[in-house]
């Protein structure tokens, strides 16, 4: 999943004469705190140079992981059409943009973010190209939330990781308040990750909520560590991304895990892959987790016609779903 290429040609205009020792520097800080998941009071990118470090090098992915998100939700609830969005730690902006890539007649738009530097490359990345009424807003995502004004998608990606645990089922609490139609939380593809979503979860589920994706299912998570529930989109690296990273392969592995809930039930719920596809000579075996709660691996080959052919198209993150075949 590439950006759109506004924000790509806005994020190398931003870029285009930063020095890249400064660059360099302020990846491998940045990189060094997501890493650690340092909680220390200090943002993450509090300097115009850690934003700038962000667009080159993170900013490609975080979008990936945002977009396969958003269009799992959307196979989940075709029907829905958010006018409304509340992103909540938005960073630059990258829900914005891909909602507004996969909504195109969202109306209006309200970012919380606690950095004013982040807030001000967000809203140049944006002007004139995002068509949504958009509001930038200051503020702490653990304590600013009281009087925001609910919104049809509410969102809150890669943000559960910097927050200290205790604060978060109050956070998640008022986030649910704020929806008036469905919540996506998205986090690191990590064990402690799966393991903040797992939390979300069982938190929204007892709040009435109903799991639109990637949960087929209410039940308890059948997968146990070392084992753990994520996925994975492939992203490109940018000739700078490269070298700001020193990095000598052209592409990258962003892993992350998501659940969206909603006011709404799904449309259907079906089998998704959770694990990569191990393919053979006319035959496919597919790890899967099934709407009764259980994880399996399923055989497919040549001799189950239809099946196979749809198991055969079928990636990492994807649902199995019959009607589709």
């Amino acid at each position: 999943m590439e950006l759109p290429p506004s924000l790509r040609q806005a994020v190398d205009r931003i870029l285009e004469k930063v020095p890249l020792p400064e660059l360099k520097q302020a990846a491998k800080t940045l990189s060094d705190r997501y890493r650690a998941e340092l909680r220390d009071g200090r943002l993450h990118m509090a300097q115009d140079m850690a934003v700038k470090a962000y667009l080159a090098t993170r900013l490609p992915a975080t979008y990936a992981a945002v977009r396969a998100s958003l269009d799992a939700l959307n196979e989940a609830r075709p029907d829905f059409t958010p006018k409304i969005l509340l992103d909540v730690g938005a960073g630059p902006g990258t829900v914005l943009w891909a909602t507004s890539a996969l909504w195109p007649d969202l109306e209006q738009a309200v970012l919380l973010e606690a950095s004013a530097a982040v807030r001000k490359v967000g809203e140049t990345l944006a002007a004139d190209a995002i068509t949504a009424r958009t509001v930038w807003r200051a503020g702490d995502v653990t304590i600013d939330l009281a009087d925001l004004q609910p919104a049809d998608l509410v969102t809150c990606a890669y943000v559960l990781d910097e927050i200290v645990p205790a604060s978060l089922p109050k956070m998640v609490d008022r986030l649910w308040q704020l929806t008036t139609d469905t919540l996506l939380i998205i986090e690191p593809g990590t064990p402690a990750g799966w393991q903040r979503i797992l939390a979300v979860r069982a938190q929204l589920i007892a709040a009435g909520a109903h799991l639109l994706a990637p949960c087929p299912h209410k039940a308890p998570c059948p997968l146990t560590p070392p084992d753990w529930c994520h996925f994975s989109r492939r992203v490109a690296r940018s000739r700078l991304h490269r070298l700001a990273k020193d990095a000598d392969v052209p592409w990258e592995d962003e892993k992350f895990i998501y659940v969206a809930a909603s006011r709404q039930p799904a449309a259907s719920h079906a089998a998704r892959v959770i694990a990569p596809p191990k393919s053979g000579s006319g035959k496919v075996l597919l790890k899967l987790c099934q709407e009764d709660g259980t994880a399996t691996e399923q055989l497919f080959t040549k001799r189950d016609g239809a099946d196979f052919k749809l198991a055969r198209r079928l990636d990492w993150g994807d649902r199995l779903d019959p009607g589709s075949t």
